[in-house]
């Protein structure tokens, strides 16, 4: 490894445990505050940012490995973002017919904090340099975050002020949407990044 590759590495590595850590914190609280507010906004969110702190996991383990298993890596992190977006079509679809009663005072507290710890990750990652394919999948994790966050607000203020469901369970659907389109941007990275491996002689 070269001398200034060295100090990008310990970078890459600060800035992933950073990001996985605060990522755990706030899917618990998710989790915690969707229980509690009955909201499926929230709770999609704690799932959300709980597969992102397991692809920023892959990620610290993909800076010690080849090029392969950094593609690798970042097409489970593609497949996992598709796989919560059904889980969480799944469970708007049960709110929807079931019934629900979200709190948006709650709602909108728990996505404002979120909010500032998804746009601190962001920044962290965002000034990585030549980030590699896993790097940019995690940057494309945080953005995601950032943007459902201020869709939970916006929700979360119109379930108080008009006392209704059908915007929590709006921004659910939403966060989904959002990481289907993540994981497609994702997995086509990885496969571009492989197809650039195939062309490039060695």
């Amino acid at each position: 490894m070269t001398a200034s590759g060295k100090p990008r590495d310990q970078a890459e590595r600060r800035t992933l445990w950073v990001v996985l850590l605060l990522n755990g914190a706030i899917a618990a609280g998710f989790f915690m505050t969707g229980v509690i507010a009955d909201s499926s906004a929230l709770i999609a969110n704690g799932v959300d940012n709980l597969s992102d702190a397991a692809v920023y996991a892959l990620s610290l383990l993909a800076l010690t490995r080849g090029q392969l298993w950094k593609r690798r890596a970042a097409t489970v992190s593609g497949l996992m973002l598709l796989v919560f977006a059904v889980g969480i079509a799944i469970d708007v679809a049960r709110r929807f017919f079931q019934g629900s009663e979200p709190i948006g005072p709650t709602m909108m507290v728990m996505s404002a904090i979120a909010a500032a710890v998804n746009f601190y990750c962001l920044r962290r990652l965002q000034r990585l340099e030549a980030p590699d394919v896993n790097l940019r999948a995690a940057t494309t994790f945080s953005f995601n975050d950032f943007i459902s966050n201020g869709g939970i607000l916006i929700a979360g203020a119109m379930v108080f002020w008009l006392g209704v469901n059908w915007p929590d369970l709006l921004v659910g659907l939403a966060t989904a949407l959002v990481a289907v389109k993540g994981g497609i941007e994702i997995l086509q990275d990885a496969r571009n990044e492989a197809r650039k491996a195939i062309e490039t002689p060695v």
